[in-house]
């Protein structure tokens, strides 16, 4: 479960530096399709964010992980 979280970790960052990428990409000529472009990367983004959550979500109701740390009320 560790390697999923990780990895999911790397594309959400991987595609936030591809958004970066074509934010800061030259040119005024090509704004529309860097716009574009841009925006699909931080739709990935947030896709691979909602998935990760729901992962671990499905994993703490399946007794894969468990919460660790402070107890509620402390």
């Amino acid at each position: 479960m560790s390697y999923l979280v990780a990895l999911a970790f790397l594309a959400i960052i991987a595609s936030l530096a591809t958004a970066l990428f074509f934010m800061l990409r030259g040119g005024d000529a090509q704004a529309p399709e860097k716009s574009k472009r841009m925006a699909r990367a931080l739709a990935l983004r947030v896709g691979f964010s909602v998935l990760l959550f729901l992962c671990i979500l499905l994993s703490w109701k399946m007794g894969w992980i468990h919460p660790t740390g402070i107890a509620a009320g402390q």
